[in-house]
């Protein structure tokens, strides 16, 4: 090689190689987390929560716990949500146990005192339940779910709905009969009549109320207005 053609080949510019691609990377479609996967409640920032608007809250469980409705786990969450039941600006004030889910109705100051009183409420069911099977590990599958209600309907529609909620869940049930595994016995809004007071016979043996007493109007008085509710009702 002469001295020439080395020198011509010393001052070439460099070329870019082209690298093959392997589909990764990028925007693609169907790319991202799934809806309806194992994350169901919305990772966007919690909306403002007022002290006036009571809330129904959701809380569901991972898959493969005992049924929470089987008396030896009902009594650990029962005694849970007793003790979660004020704390922090929250009220726990309605609540049902279903097999693998908690509906609840609350009250709280504000979205911090929401957002602290059900992250307490959870570690305490949380911690009562695996204590009670010997494991460890996560509880609840989600973040809690809760919708402001605003209207006085809205809340009659939510407390029924809580309250009554195993029949909606497991066909039919006799029409004088009240949830055992939910704080119907302690509910005062029931429509009065000779039929409840066999139902409600031995509310004052069981102790102290394991709900909180209603601060905003719209649960004190508000929903009364759509009338009281009868223990046949069934919810939509």
């Amino acid at each position: 090689m002469t001295l020439v053609r080395l020198i011509k080949m010393t001052n070439r510019k460099p070329v870019q190689q082209s690298l093959p691609m392997n589909g990764w990377g990028g925007r693609r479609d169907g790319a991202g987390r799934k809806p309806g996967g194992a994350t169901k409640v919305s990772r966007r920032p919690r909306p403002s929560h007022s002290r006036h608007h009571p809330a129904h809250v959701t809380l569901r469980l991972v898959d493969g716990l005992e049924n929470l409705r089987k008396p030896s786990q009902l009594r650990v969450v029962r005694e849970a949500l007793a003790d979660s039941k004020e704390k922090f600006g929250f009220r726990l004030n309605q609540f049902s146990i279903q097999h693998n889910h908690l509906h609840m109705v609350t009250e709280a100051q504000d979205k911090r005192a929401l957002a602290r009183g059900l992250q307490g409420l959870a570690i305490r069911v949380a911690k009562r339940i695996n204590r009670r099977l010997g494991r460890r590990g996560k509880v609840f599958a989600d973040r809690y779910h809760a919708r402001a209600l605003r209207t006085p309907r809205e809340v009659r529609n939510a407390l029924l709905y809580v309250l009554s909620n195993a029949r909606k869940h497991a066909g039919r049930r006799p029409a004088l009969w009240l949830d055992p595994c939910s704080s119907a016995l302690f509910f005062d809004g029931w429509r009065p009549g000779p039929y409840l007071e066999g139902v409600l016979l031995h509310v004052d043996d069981r102790g102290p109320p394991p709900v909180a007493e209603p601060k905003s109007w719209l649960l004190r008085i508000g929903w009364r207005r759509h009338g009281l509710i009868l223990c046949s009702e069934r919810p939509s």
